[in-house]
């Protein structure tokens, strides 16, 4: 079965999240509509973090929420971007430890998170005539673990970040592994 990646795109800063209530995830298949693996902000409060933060102290937000990612917001509701688990613990702190001669404690959430204006996102109303296979295809062709879903702007507001897909629920919901190869972040 081949599938054909969804088109990405990059989008703007001050991006705003809606606020809302909690779904439960359930089991999916390649063929179930790909709404079924985001998480809905409109039916989900974001966790976020200032990226201002120490590191250590965003890893105990993460583990605190229960989440493996933050949307990084200085001043609510605008995104600046998002910091993964990997950004945290991965090679990126290391780095920036070896670059500029410091302490890991010394880095913050904005040393290591990746800016909105970098990140790859979808369009929510493609998404909606999308299968689980779809995003998972596109997940293969941009090489990141997480993905934004943008509503486009309308006369009563506008654009904003309607949702986040992760490869790691799309895989706990389908009950394995998808990717053959490592994703990068």
């Amino acid at each position: 079965m081949s599938e054909l990646a969804l088109t990405t795109f990059r989008f703007p800063e001050n991006t705003c999240i809606p606020q809302a209530q909690p779904k439960t995830a359930t089991g999916v298949t390649f063929a179930s509509p790909a709404l079924d693996v985001m998480t809905d902000l409109a039916q989900v409060r974001a966790a976020t973090i200032d990226p201002e933060t120490m590191l250590d102290k965003a890893e105990q937000a993460m583990i605190q929420q229960g989440v493996r990612s933050l949307f990084v917001v200085s001043e609510f509701p605008c995104v600046e971007g998002l910091v993964t688990a990997a950004d945290l613990m991965g090679e990126k702190p290391m780095r920036l430890v070896n670059q500029r001669h410091i302490e890991r404690q010394d880095l913050s959430v904005a040393d290591v998170m990746t800016r909105l204006s970098q990140l790859d996102a979808l369009d929510y109303n493609e998404l909606k005539n999308a299968t689980v296979g779809e995003v998972i295809a596109t997940f293969k062709k941009i090489g990141h673990t997480h993905l934004l879903v943008v509503q486009t702007a309308t006369a009563q507001g506008p654009a904003r970040i309607r949702g986040v897909i992760s490869i790691t629920q799309i895989e706990r919901q389908l009950g394995r592994a998808v990717l053959e190869v490592s994703v990068v972040n």
